[in-house]
């Protein structure tokens, strides 16, 4: 590794606030990025909130969604199953160079869900992983789904974390291929704070779990 490449694997990544987006615009930006990027390419981390859609991912399942209604159902890139996304909803995508911080997927993965489980602990709530079920769960019910894609040796796509989103469109998926899977928010958990606040809090989780350790 060069030294500037060196240099830019210390750095703390570049962080973008989108606020509302669409989803496949950001999609398509994330992938672009990630073909595009070199060695001494800075890492980012993307803040945002998606308008509503559902998403299936690469091991889908077109039966796991039961009802879309007016929701528009996009096939992506990432890992998993199913989920839905829309406003109210905090979205961390990490483009990170995981060869340049010799961090596997797995590694990735489980800093990513404690970072979501800390954040969890500043709100004295108690959040847990479950086996084979990527992402935080609260008594059994999922608050953070997590989804990546790793492609030459770089990951994109993300964490989403349920602040005070809608939960009714979950109920017309089978969440994360799971029929019955329970989900929960921020909110009905005794959490006033507004998405802008749970974001910046979450940044410095994900800083603090998968940049810094």
């Amino acid at each position: 590794m060069s030294l500037a490449a060196a240099d830019v694997a210390l750095a703390q990544p570049v962080v973008r606030r989108l606020g509302r987006v669409r989803y496949e615009p950001t999609w398509e930006t994330m992938r672009f990025f990630n073909q595009a990027r070199g060695p001494a390419t800075p890492d980012e981390i993307w803040l945002l909130e998606h308008e509503p859609v559902f998403t299936l991912g690469l091991a889908g399942r077109a039966e796991h969604v039961l009802d879309a209604g007016d929701i528009p159902v996009v096939h992506s890139d990432r890992g998993g199953q199913v989920t839905y996304h829309g406003p109210g909803q905090v979205v961390a995508y990490l483009m990170l160079d995981l060869r340049r911080r010799n961090l596997g997927v797995k590694e990735l993965v489980r800093r990513i869900e404690q970072a979501v489980i800390e954040l969890l602990r500043g709100y004295r709530i108690e959040g847990a992983r479950r086996q084979g079920m990527p992402g935080v769960y609260v008594d059994g019910a999922k608050v953070a789904s997590v989804g990546l894609r790793i492609a030459s040796g770089c990951s994109y796509h993300g964490v989403a974390l349920n602040v005070d989103v809608d939960l009714a469109p979950f109920a017309c998926i089978d969440p994360c291929g799971y029929p019955g899977l329970a989900t929960t928010r921020l909110a009905d958990l005794g959490v006033a704070e507004d998405p802008r606040q749970v974001e910046q809090r979450l940044l410095e989780a994900l800083e603090t779990c998968v940049i810094l350790k």
